[in-house]
């Protein structure tokens, strides 16, 4: 059987992506009009990182010699809905069905502070290279499929070499951001550090402090989407930078329990920060303050954090009260309860996990058999009533393993209506 990795190559050989008819149609307008044989269009970024590394490529960047307004003006009456999604930054979006394609203009920089860019717009490839973070990052690709190559970023690739380019001080000066985006590049490509780039970084630490919780916050995120993030602490450089920077996040030993899991399946993002902020001391509460996180993800740590100790206090937690508790939470909940047990405890081990997300996935629960109208039909109208008898009968139902007597519920609606 043809392995994963020899069927991507044959597909990009055969299929590359660039080959899709809508992006043809989006170069062959960029290049329209142009004057001799300048390029105005290449690929650039993650898309073409993936391409050469036999990878599925997903999000699709564009770099442009031409100005926002020319774009915008050249896919006026397309197909292509066109968005700005950063005009001072120079980029518009195209989007037409489930294509997105995010198009920047070639850039130099101004002036920096370590947050923001002044930049001007430009149509010289090599100096929009020149600005930007990683020589991987500064790969281009046409829509022929040929290659431009000003920082040698290919060679590092295929190398596996996350490199600044030029003075990585100055690099990252630029934009402080630049320390969390080297470790999560250096986490997807297994990157072997230079001792001049860990004291860049290490030098460079306290600039992080002018970056928005915003920017970093999303930087995490994308961290945590990585598989290899289970592998960050076999760097003592990489984990030595990451806690400095999120000290919050201080259980990474946890991850070390989750390699068979990794192998089956991909675990939240959600759930990974639960896994290493969760602990019997609200640690998640400081984090949640700090960063300003949504109020959905605010809920679902606290939810997880709260029952991860109701878990430990009670022992039939996830055993006589499972279904009870599948009633309360959801099965969604309760399995990510499971896995953060499983990451804590060490004395739970892998078949108990399974066991128990067996359990959760196959439990089926009875529909709760009352509702208003039932409660009406037996002579009580107001809705205050009607909402604590509810509440009174479901309490029952679920202690009385989903069973409740009809004298029972006679006399809990008897004893409401006195």
């Amino acid at each position: 059987m043809l392995n994963f990795k020899l069927i991507q190559k044959i597909k990009k050989k055969f299929f590359p992506f660039y080959k899709n008819s809508d992006l043809r149609f989006v170069f062959k307008k960029l290049q329209e009009d142009s004057i001799g044989k300048d390029v105005t269009g290449r690929f650039v970024g993650g898309c073409v990182r993936k391409y050469l590394s036999n990878e599925e490529v997903d999000d699709i960047d564009i770099a442009t010699s031409l100005t926002p307004t020319q774009v915008k003006e050249k896919f006026k009456d397309t197909k292509f809905s066109v968005i700005d999604t950063g005009l001072k930054h120079g980029t518009v979006t195209l989007v037409y069905n489930k294509l997105k394609l995010e198009i920047t203009t070639l850039r130099k920089d101004v002036k920096t502070d370590g947050r923001h860019a002044e930049i001007e717009f430009t149509n010289d490839w090599q100096e929009d290279s020149n600005r930007r973070d990683f020589t991987i990052n500064a790969i281009y690709l046409d829509i022929k499929g040929k290659i431009f190559d000003p920082q040698l970023g290919t060679k590092d690739l295929k190398n596996k070499i996350v490199k600044f380019i030029g003075d990585p001080n100055k690099r990252i000066e630029e934009d402080y951001l630049r320390i969390i985006r080297f470790i999560r590049f250096s986490l997807e490509y297994q990157n072997k550090i230079e001792e001049s780039t860990v004291e860049a970084l290490k030098l460079n630490l306290n600039g992080i402090k002018k970056i928005s919780k915003e920017r970093i916050l999303l930087e995490l995120f994308k961290i945590l989407k990585l598989k290899n993030i289970i592998k960050i602490s076999n760097d003592d450089t990489l984990k030595e930078l990451f806690l400095l920077i999120f000290p919050e996040l201080k259980y990474l030993e946890r991850l070390s329990k989750l390699n068979k899991i990794f192998q089956e399946l991909i675990i939240e993002k959600d759930i990974l920060l639960a896994i290493l902020l969760i602990d019997e001391k609200n640690n998640q509460e400081y984090f949640s303050h700090k960063y300003k996180i949504s109020n959905d993800l605010k809920d679902k740590l606290n939810m997880l954090s709260q029952n991860f100790i109701k878990s430990q206090e009670n022992k039939l937690f996830f055993q006589k009260d499972l279904k009870k508790n599948i009633f309360y939470f959801g099965k969604e909940h309760m399995q990510s309860l499971n896995l953060l047990n499983f990451s804590i405890n060490k004395k739970t081990k892998f078949q108990d996990y399974q066991n128990l997300s067996a359990t959760i996935k196959k439990t089926v629960l009875p529909e709760f058999p009352f509702d208003g109208n039932y409660i009406k039909n037996k002579g009580i109208n107001e809705g205050v009533v009607v909402g604590k008898i509810l509440s009174l009968l479901q309490e029952e139902w679920l202690n009385n393993n989903f069973k409740i007597s009809d004298k029972k519920v006679l006399k809990i609606i008897s004893n409401q209506k006195n």
